[in-house]
């Protein structure tokens, strides 16, 4: 396993990190039970990973998780994990509403303290409120040694662009300490702005959902890429319609997943990748992707050639 300073934290976190959300919900939704959760999760340790990220919305995670690490030394892993400030109907929560969650995620992952609490999914039009609603509270968490660092996640899916973290970056700089955002293949505008930002300001990244949906999916592949043609967005000859990426397939890149973990590990400002996976034999295959955490140079500025400039959710 590779491992990487998590900005300014001091944090050498595994480049893998486990991730309790995605399509599965740590194979809630596939019918997992606890015993084939602790599982996952004690071989996630056993080859190297000491990151794992959860969320309070994300089912049942926060107790499965809870459960898996029972008996694990505490400070042989990091948790983060992150708290919705919007109720359904779209209102803020107010800032007790935030500290009553985080002693409900304390307790529902057997822990003293949470390594990196995060607002969830901030959209840069909430981006002022979070921080004027909810900092005081959570600097108050950190002082009492609930919380040991904060940051909060994009919502790329209703913001493709994630506006929020270049905002925080340029105004607020030294009050954050971890970003989650998503960076991969067909997502890359964080490296034109945000990751730079990232690193000038010791900021650690956390990248999620960076081979997600797409990317797994051929099928998928093709026609997204196919409609990106049509848009204007790519040359209709840049690429085969299809199998359009299986050129990364070479050498020690065994798959377009591979090649997808590889360079979503690439850019020197991200500190790890988060793997959401139900199965062993995928956090494996995963994990043997980043051994490597790069693609052939030509391969790399050929990515950032045909999409570094693409705004649009995939």
């Amino acid at each position: 396993m590779n491992f990487r300073m998590l900005g300014k934290t001091g944090l050498q976190v595994s480049l893998a990190s486990f991730g309790t959300g995605g399509p599965s919900q740590f194979g809630q939704r596939k019918g997992l039970e606890q015993k084939a959760q602790t599982l996952l999760v004690r071989k996630s340790l056993d080859l190297g990973i000491n990151l794992f990220d959860t969320h309070e919305g994300y089912g049942e995670s926060e107790t499965i998780l809870g459960n898996s690490l029972k008996g694990v030394r505490r400070d042989t892993y990091n948790i983060c994990t992150k708290w919705s400030y919007q109720n359904p109907d779209g209102s803020m929560k107010c800032g007790s509403e935030f500290e009553e969650s985080v002693e409900k995620s304390l307790q529902r992952l057997q822990t003293d303290y949470i390594d990196i609490m995060m607002f969830h999914g901030v959209m840069a039009e909430d981006y002022t409120i979070v921080v004027d609603s909810y900092m005081e509270v959570m600097n108050k968490l950190i002082r009492a040694g609930k919380i040991r660092f904060k940051g909060f996640s994009t919502k790329y899916v209703n913001d493709p662009a994630q506006e929020s973290p270049p905002i925080a970056l340029k105004t607020d700089p030294l009050i954050w300490d971890v970003l989650m955002l998503k960076y991969g293949i067909l997502n890359q505008l964080a490296a034109s702005e945000t990751l730079p930002l990232a690193m000038k300001h010791s900021i650690g990244i956390l990248n999620m959902a960076s081979v997600r949906i797409k990317l797994p999916n051929p099928k998928l592949l093709e026609e997204t890429l196919m409609e990106w043609k049509n848009k204007g967005y790519i040359s209709h000859n840049a690429l085969p319609e299809r199998f359009p990426l299986d050129w990364l397939i070479h050498d020690d890149v065994d798959s377009v997943i591979s090649a997808a973990y590889k360079f979503a590990a690439s850019h020197e400002a991200i500190s790890s990748v988060i793997i959401g996976t139900s199965s062993i034999d995928h956090l494996e295959s995963n994990i043997a992707a980043l051994r490597n955490p790069s693609l052939p140079r030509k391969d790399y500025e050929r990515l950032i050639t045909l999409f570094g400039n693409i705004i649009e959710y995939a």
